[in-house]
């Protein structure tokens, strides 16, 4: 799956296009490489996105096309900074 579009789907960022735009300006790193929005997330990947002055940092544990807003949270983990 694409990387802005887990990001989405995963509702760790709002918007598609929002989740675009961190993506070309190096605030998202799949496994400690900044990446493009089309870069492919799999299950075991550790990104890290800047929000900011916070950093999140999640490793990815699920990737579907569609999820409820109630199972979203399933699909990472938040790792310790």
């Amino acid at each position: 799956m694409r990387l802005d579009k887990f990001l989405k789907v995963s509702r760790l960022i709002k918007r598609r296009t929002v989740a675009n735009e961190a993506c070309d300006n190096a605030r998202v790193t799949v496994n400690g490489r900044p990446a493009k929005a089309s870069c492919d997330v799999k299950p075991g990947d550790v990104l890290r996105i800047a929000f900011g002055q916070r950093t999140l940092a999640v490793e990815v544990l699920a990737v579907a096309d569609a999820v409820r807003k109630d199972d979203a949270a399933a699909m990472y983990r938040e790792l310790p900074e």
